[in-house]
């Protein structure tokens, strides 16, 4: 971030502690959900990276979700371009998904919306939109938006990404889906939660959002204490999984990621700060374990439910 001065850091820090971050207050993530127990002020949804690895239907997958219990899901761009080529209907999958009682809380697409170059930035903006309306077909609101493309460059200026980051809520605006900002912890440019609340900050709009992960966080160098100085409104999912104490940060990866609880994550705390800020919208169980993938994934789906609601339940306890 060597195009920051300092003075201008500070600024932009105090802006954010100030407003709290609010600026993801307009079209935030539904609240409880009926069936939720009351001893939780979260809801649980399901990133379908979980069982990626068992390559099923998608349909078949929404069923799964629905009957172990959640009530949101998460799919991937990539999935429903399969569904789509393979002749389903986006319309009777978002039909399946309500049917089943869930809400379809964000999707995870890439696109390149942050990069330097116009012609591949235009590129991406394109797919963006068609993106976002896959995603708005189902019944969809949210997307992730990471900072794909440029993971590999450290030197990019945070107010040009912040501009870039209001061109793409501006392109949500026409469309009627919410760009969230993803923290993507190996990355060189958003890696750090710091980074990703100067660029929704600087954005000046109003529904300018971030998407945190546990393993994000953690693989990026961020301090969860840096939760304590954000709204509960800036954000409306937070992906939740848990990491072992080994391998290293630097050489951990996706793939390690572990149930909540199963790891040395410090939970309890990011429960108990969640809590306090104002959170009250899901929590997204998103895993690449290889070992679960080769598992009944209707145990995974049902495991994983039960594991968050533990770390939840023992984190506010």
């Amino acid at each position: 971030m060597n195009e920051l001065s300092r003075r201008g850091w500070l600024s932009t820090v105090q802006v954010a502690l100030g407003a709290g971050l609010t600026l993801g207050a307009q079209g935030g993530s539904k609240a409880l959900a009926a069936d939720q127990p009351s001893a939780s002020p979260f809801g649980f949804c399901f990133n379908t990276s979980t069982i990626q690895g068992q390559k099923l239907p998608l349909p078949e997958v929404v069923d799964i979700v629905g009957k172990a219990g959640y009530q949101g899901i998460e799919p991937w761009i990539r999935e429903l371009d399969q569904y789509v080529k393979g002749g389903g209907s986006l319309k009777d999958l978002g039909k399946r998904i309500a049917d089943q009682g869930l809400s379809v809380e964000d999707a995870i697409g890439f696109f390149e919306w942050s990069v330097d170059d116009d012609a591949r930035r235009r590129k991406g903006l394109e797919e963006a939109k068609r993106n976002m309306e896959m995603v708005l077909s189902i019944g969809g609101r949210r997307i992730a938006a990471p900072p794909f493309g440029a993971t590999d460059r450290s030197d990019l200026d945070l107010k040009r990404v912040a501009e870039r980051y209001r061109a793409l809520l501006e392109l949500g605006d026409s469309i009627g889906v919410v760009p969230q900002l993803e923290v993507w912890g190996f990355s060189k440019t958003l890696g750090r939660l710091s980074e990703v609340a100067m660029v929704a900050v600087e954005s000046g709009h109003p529904k300018a959002c971030i998407l945190p992960d546990v393993y994000h966080l953690h693989k990026g160098g961020s301090s969860f204490e840096g939760l304590k100085l954000l709204s509960g409104q800036a954000f409306h999912l937070f992906h939740l999984n848990d990491y072992p104490d080994s391998p290293s940060r630097d050489t951990i990866t996706d793939a390690h990621r572990v149930y909540p609880g199963d790891g040395v994550a410090p939970l309890r705390a990011v429960f108990q700060t969640l809590k306090t800020v104002g959170f009250r919208g899901m929590l997204s169980l998103e895993l690449f374990n290889r070992e679960y993938w080769k598992l009944d994934p209707v145990l995974v789906a049902r495991t994983g439910l039960e594991k968050m609601r533990e770390a939840v339940q023992e984190g506010l306890a």
